[in-house]
C-alpha cells in the first residue's frame, strides 16, 4: 500500500507504487500478446528488401503461395486508401512498390494461419533488383546535398566577428552515434473488423490518435470508424510514437481483406531491421573564448542522419537545435542544422527528441576549452552558465526565468566532495600508468513542451458511480513510467478519497478524442491537468447540489479525507454525497481539457517560446579505464535533480535512475553498424550492447531537490522527469574522455567519438600517446 497522506492513501506527493506493480512481477499484467486471440485469427509476417536502395524489376510470389498455412499476400496493389505512414510528410509507403530506400523496408506481407507460417514463407519470396547508388552516412549526405527536408539556422549576435578578436580558438568535429530503443515488449498490432466496416485496432503505441488517423486513411475510412486502444506498453522510449503506424495499418489491411482478426508481432531482428532510431549526429565548431574560457562566440554545424524519411526529424532536429546551450549563455551564436537523407532507416523520435545530441555540442566544446587553457572543466561550465538577471537569454529569444543551475551545481559539488575527488584521482593517475581515473560534472537544462505547438493540449474522462468509486480515462499512455498512477493521484487529491476507489483505463480514442502523443516529457503536465479540471466540474456540481439542498454556502462545503463536510454540525462520505447527487439528477460524469499557456515560436526564424519551462539536474560521474584494452567501469555516481513539487518521489526516483543507465548505454556501449551494403549489423542483443545489471556502479547516490517548485503553474507545482534525467548520463562520457587525456596531462586532445566503446577508447588513448610521444609503462596486475 501507499504511504497515508493527509489521511488519505495515494494522494499527492506520496509514495504510491506503479498501479501495475503487482502485475508485472507477477506475470499478470496484460499485454497485446496476452490478450486473447478471437477465433480464426490469422498471423502477418512482413517481406523485407535486403538492398539500401534499389529499384525493383520482379517479384515472384510463386513459392510464397504454395507454402503451408498461407492465406494470402498483401502488396502495395491491396491499399486502397493511402500508402503512407509517415507522420507529418508523406514519404513512408507501407510497401515499397517501384523502389526501396533501405534494407529492411517492407515490400509485401504474407497472411497465414500461425505467425511460424507467415515467417516461413516470407523466405520464399525471389525478388530481382537493380541496384542503385547508396548514401549510407553523413558526410556522403552532406557532400551530395542529400536532405529530407531544408537545412535551418539560428543566429544572434555576430558569431564570425566575435571568434575572430578572441584571444583563443578551437576547432573541431566530432560524431555522436544512434541508439536502438530495445522496448522490451516488440511493435505489435491486433486488428478486429467489425460490423459495417469499423475496425478495433490494438495497438503498443504512444500515439493511438495518430494511429486511428493513420489506419483511417490506410482502409478510405474517417476517424469514426477506428478505434484504437493501448492499456500498456512493454516499453516506448519513442520508439512507440510514430513506428506503430506501420504494424497497425499493414494488420488492418489483412482483416479488412479477409474479414478475419488480425495479428502481426515482429520478432526482435526484424523489429531492429524495420523500425527507427535515436538519430547519429556529426558535429562540428569553431569557438572563440577567452583567457578564463568565457565563450565569445560560436559556430556550430549539427549535421543529423534522418534516415530515408522525413518522420519526426523536423522537430527532433528543432530541438537539438534549441539545447545546443544548454544551461550557457551563447551571445554571439551560429547554428546550422542539416537534416541528411540517407538509405538507411527512417530515424524516430527517442527519449531526450534531440535534445541530448544538442547538448552534447556545447559540453564537447566546454570541454576542448577547459583543456585547451588547463583549467577545471567544471570552472569553466560555471563561468558560462546563464545568469539570473541578466545574460538570461537564450539563442532562440527566450527568456531564462526559471533558472537554478548555480545552486544545484554548487551543492552537488559540495556534497559529493568534487574538488577533494580531483585531487585524489590526480594524485592516482600519477602513479597509475595502465588503470586511469576521470571525474566530470555535467549539469542539465532541458526545455519542457512538444516543440509543435498544437500537441500541447490533453482531454480527460472522468465517471464517479453512485458508490463513490472513480472511472478515469485520457489520453496518454503508460508504458512503465507510472502515468495512469500519478494522474490518479491527482483525482484522489481533487476528490480527497484513497487511490483505490479510481480505477484508470485503458486508452481509447473512442472515450478521449483527438490525444497527443505521451511523449516530451509532458505526459502528467497535460493529462493530469485535464484530470483536475474534470474532477474539479463534477466537484463544483456536487457542492453547488449541497448548498441548495443543505442552504450553506460554498464556503462551508470541503472535501477532506474521504468525507464532505457541509457546516459545522454535518458530513458525509464521499460515497454518500454521490448517492444523494444522483437521486437528485445531477450529472456525475465530465470531460476535461488543456492547453499548455504561453508557448509561442516562429518555426520559420525558430524563435520565440517553445518552451513552458525547463527542468534542471547535475550529475558527477567517476570511471576507470584501463588504458590496455579500452576496458572501463563506472565506480561512482552522484545525481541532483529537480522535479519540483514531486507527486510521487518513489516513481520519480525510478525514472530518474532509468533515464541515467539509458543515457549511459547511448554513451559508451549501444554502437550500431551499417556493411558497407547498408544493412544493419547489430540487430540482436549478441550484437547489440544495451547496458546490464554489472555496470550499474557500486555507489550511485541520488537526491531530488527538496527546495524545488515550478513558478510555472503545473500540476501542483510538479515537474516534467521523463527525459531530463537521461542527459545526466552526459557525465559519464566525459569522465571518460576525462581519464584518457589525463595521460597526456589534458594537453592533447582525444577526439574521442560517441558511444566511447572499449574500442573507441582504445582508439583515443593510443592517439593521446602518440601525440604525446609517451610509451605505456610498465602493466600493473590491478584488474577493472
Amino acid at each position: 500500500m501507499g504511504v497515508r497522506d493527509n489521511n488519505i492513501i495515494g494522494g499527492v506527493g506520496s509514495h504510491q507504487p506503479h498501479d501495475s506493480a503487482h502485475l508485472h512481477v507477477s506475470g499478470e499484467a496484460c499485454y497485446i500478446d496476452d490478450i486473447r486471440e478471437p477465433q480464426g485469427t490469422f498471423h502477418v509476417a512482413l517481406g523485407l528488401s535486403d538492398q539500401a536502395h534499389a529499384n525493383i524489376l520482379s517479384v515472384d510470389f510463386s513459392e510464397v503461395r504454395k507454402a503451408p498455412g498461407v492465406i494470402d499476400i498483401l502488396t502495395a496493389a491491396d491499399v486502397i486508401g493511402k500508402n503512407n505512414h509517415g507522420p507529418i510528410l508523406a514519404d513512408d509507403p507501407l510497401f515499397a512498390d517501384q523502389t526501396v530506400e533501405y534494407a529492411g523496408q517492407s515490400i509485401f506481407a504474407v497472411i497465414a494461419e500461425s505467425a511460424g507460417a507467415a515467417r516461413r514463407a516470407v523466405r520464399r519470396v525471389k525478388i530481382e533488383y537493380e541496384e542503385l547508388p547508396a548514401i549510407l552516412d553523413i558526410d556522403s549526405a552532406v557532400k551530395n546535398g542529400s536532405f529530407v527536408i531544408p537545412d535551418q539556422t539560428l543566429a544572434r549576435g555576430d558569431a564570425d566577428d566575435a571568434i575572430k578578436t578572441s584571444l583563443h580558438s578551437l576547432t573541431g568535429q566530432f560524431a555522436i552515434g544512434g541508439q536502438e530503443h530495445f522496448y522490451l515488449e516488440g511493435q505489435i498490432a491486433l486488428a478486429i473488423p467489425h460490423e459495417d466496416g469499423n475496425m478495433l485496432v490494438y495497438s503498443s503505441t504512444q500515439h493511438p490518435s495518430e494511429v486511428q488517423h493513420l489506419v483511417a486513411e490506410a482502409l478510405a475510412k474517417q476517424s469514426k470508424d477506428i478505434v484504437v486502444k493501448c492499456r500498456r506498453m512493454g516499453g516506448g522510449f519513442g520508439g512507440k510514437e510514430t513506428q506503430p503506424a506501420l504494424l497497425a495499418c499493414i494488420a488492418a489491411l489483412a482483416a479488412q481483406k479477409t474479414g478475419q482478426p488480425v495479428k502481426i508481432r515482429l520478432d526482435r531482428d526484424d523489429d531492429m531491421l524495420i523500425t527507427g532510431k535515436r538519430h547519429g549526429f556529426m558535429i562540428d565548431y569553431e569557438v572563440g573564448f577567452d583567457e578564463n574560457g568565457l565563450i565569445q562566440g560560436i559556430h556550430f554545424v549539427l549535421a543529423s542522419n534522418c534516415g530515408h524519411s522525413a518522420d519526426l526529424s523536423g522537430p527532433v532536429n528543432d530541438r537539438a537545435v534549441f539545447h545546443s546551450d544548454n544551461c550557457y549563455y551563447l551571445e554571439n551564436v551560429h547554428i546550422l542544422s542539416h537534416r541528411c537523407k540517407t538509405h538507411t532507416v527512417s530515424n524516430t523520435a527517442f527519449r531526450g527528441f534531440g535534445g541530448p545530441q544538442g547538448m552534447m555540442a556545447i559540453e564537447y566544446v566546454l570541454d576542448e576549452i577547459a583543456h585547451h587553457l588547463n583549467l577545471d572543466p567544471l570552472d569553466v561550465r560555471k563561468l558560462n552558465f546563464y545568469g539570473t538577471e541578466d545574460r538570461n537569454t537564450t539563442p532562440y529569444r527566450m527568456t531564462v526565468e526559471d533558472n537554478i543551475i548555480h545552486r544545484i551545481v554548487d551543492e552537488l559539488e559540495e556534497k559529493a566532495k568534487y574538488r577533494q575527488r580531483r585531487r585524489e584521482i590526480e594524485q592516482f593517475n600519477r602513479s597509475s600508468p595502465i588503470l586511469r581515473r576521470g571525474l566530470a560534472l555535467t549539469p542539465v537544462k532541458f526545455g519542457i513542451s512538444f516543440t509543435a505547438t498544437f500537441y500541447n493540449q490533453a482531454g480527460a474522462l472522468i465517471h464517479v458511480y453512485r458508490d463513490g468509486s472513480v472511472m478515469l480515462n485520457h489520453g496518454g499512455t503508460e508504458m512503465g513510467q507510472g502515468l495512469y498512477t500519478k494522474v490518479a493521484q491527482v483525482v484522489a487529491e481533487e476528490f480527497q478519497i484513497d487511490i483505490d476507489q479510481i480505477k484508470c483505463t485503458t486508452t481509447d480514442t473512442g472515450k478521449v478524442p483527438n490525444t497527443s502523443a505521451t511523449a516530451a516529457s509532458a505526459g502528467s503536465d497535460l493529462n493530469g491537468m485535464a484530470a483536475q479540471a474534470a474532477a474539479r466540474t463534477i466537484k463544483a456540481r456536487l457542492a453547488g447540489y449541497i448548498c441548495d439542498q443543505y442552504d450553506v454556502t460554498a464556503d462551508q462545503v470541503s472535501f477532506r479525507k474521504g468525507k464532505v463536510l457541509v457546516g459545522e454540525k454535518r458530513q458525509f462520505t464521499f460515497a454518500e454525497i454521490c448517492e444523494q447527487a444522483y437521486l437528485a439528477r445531477i450529472s456525475l460524469s465530465s470531460t476535461g481539457y488543456y492547453r499548455t499557456p504561453k508557448i509561442q515560436y516562429d518555426p520559420t526564424t525558430l524563435s520565440g517560446r517553445p518552451f513552458f519551462y525547463f527542468s534542471y539536474g547535475a550529475a558527477i560521474s567517476e570511471v576507470v579505464i584501463d588504458t590496455l584494452t579500452g576496458e572501463n567501469r563506472l565506480l561512482r555516481v552522484d545525481i541532483l535533480h529537480d522535479v519540483g513539487h514531486s507527486l510521487n518521489p518513489a516513481i520519480d526516483l525510478g525514472q530518474v535512475e532509468g533515464g541515467f543507465l539509458q543515457g549511459m548505454g547511448w554513451l559508451t556501449s549501444e554502437e550500431l553498424c551499417w556493411d558497407e551494403k547498408g544493412r544493419l549489423t547489430t540487430h540482436a542483443p549478441s550484437t547489440y550492447k544495451i547496458p546490464a545489471c554489472s555496470d550499474w556502479p557500486k555507489e550511485f547516490n541520488i537526491e531530488l531537490l527538496d527546495w524545488s517548485k515550478n513558478r510555472e503553474e503545473t500540476i501542483y507545482r510538479s515537474k516534467a522527469v521523463g527525459e531530463p534525467p537521461f542527459m545526466l548520463a552526459m557525465s559519464v562520457f566525459y569522465a571518460i574522455k576525462d581519464a584518457v587525456e589525463s595521460q597526456a596531462d589534458y594537453k592533447v586532445r582525444s577526439a574521442l567519438n560517441a558511444p566511447a566503446t572499449p574500442e573507441r577508447i582504445l582508439t583515443a588513448v593510443e592517439r593521446v600517446q602518440e601525440q604525446q610521444g609517451t610509451a605505456t609503462g610498465k602493466m600493473e596486475t590491478t584488474v577493472l
